[in-house]
């Protein structure tokens, strides 16, 4: 239990459930920082201060679950691209109330403004809001999710990050660093770089993956093009989505991801 006083009365955790939320949660509760989890779907007689219905795209759950939390830990869910009708239309709404906000960013969204994670840091920036960025490296849970299904059916890595290497980070590391950013007023204004100890091509883990699966794994680099008709084609995902995890990739391709920093 830290001694350290929160920053905050308490957080509303969007993306609870999620691979960063959910350790996010659970640390800041070990910590001793009130947190209540928003879920889209809260199980029956969930206790609202602790689980609350919330959806970006249903502004009428917004008030409810942001009652009496002056702290946000913001989490672009995946299949949403559209920034402005959602996480930063949030931040317009919350804005009042919010004396922190800890918004779960990508290494390189300072740069590159093509992935949507960059138009919340702007948003961010242009409100004043009290914030700390946290801009992490590759999720090394990248292969239990959307890698997932290429390694299963088809064995292999198929992204199209060519010869690019990530500093791949674990997200329940990112989950306590999101926690711990309440504990810290220093951490107001600061935009942390978040990665593992070391990079990885994804051609060394396609190799490691074959020696732990006992079969071999290849990686395919793939062409930016034919990456996004795979992820329409075969898996399914909606065209923005699509284009969002091209271009995370093209920036591991062209070295963004291609740095070990000792914040974490």
């Amino acid at each position: 239990m830290s001694t350290t006083v929160p920053t905050v009365r308490r957080v509303l955790v969007t993306g609870a459930t999620g691979n960063v939320g959910g350790p996010a949660l659970q640390a800041l509760r070990a910590l001793g920082v009130p947190a209540r989890a928003a879920l889209r779907r809260p199980p029956a007689g969930a206790d609202p201060e602790d689980t609350v219905a919330f959806d970006f795209a249903d502004r009428g759950t917004w008030d409810a679950a942001l009652e009496g939390c002056d702290g946000l830990v913001l989490i672009r869910p995946p299949q949403i691209s559209d920034m402005d009708a959602t996480l930063n239309a949030l931040l317009d709404h919350a804005a009042g109330r919010l004396r922190h906000v800890v918004f779960l960013s990508v290494a390189g969204a300072e740069s590159n403004r093509v992935i949507p994670h960059a138009k919340v840091e702007a948003h961010l920036a242009r409100h004043g809001l009290p914030a700390t960025l946290l801009r992490a490296g590759f999720f090394g849970q990248n292969l239990c999710g959307p890698y997932r299904e290429d390694i299963r059916d088809d064995d292999r890595l198929y992204v199209p990050a060519g010869r690019g290497r990530a500093s791949w980070v674990d997200t329940r590391d990112l989950g306590e660093a999101a926690a711990r950013a309440f504990l810290d007023p220093d951490s107001v204004g600061a935009a942390w770089l978040l990665t593992g100890p070391e990079v990885r091509s994804f051609a060394e883990v396609a190799t490691l993956l074959s020696e732990t699966l006992g079969r071999p794994i290849r990686y395919v680099p793939a062409n930016p093009a034919a990456y996004v008709w795979h992820l329409r084609r075969r898996r399914g995902l909606p065209w923005a989505q699509a284009m969002v995890y091209a271009a995370l990739h093209l920036a591991v391709r062209f070295g963004a991801e291609d740095r070990v920093d000792p914040t974490l």
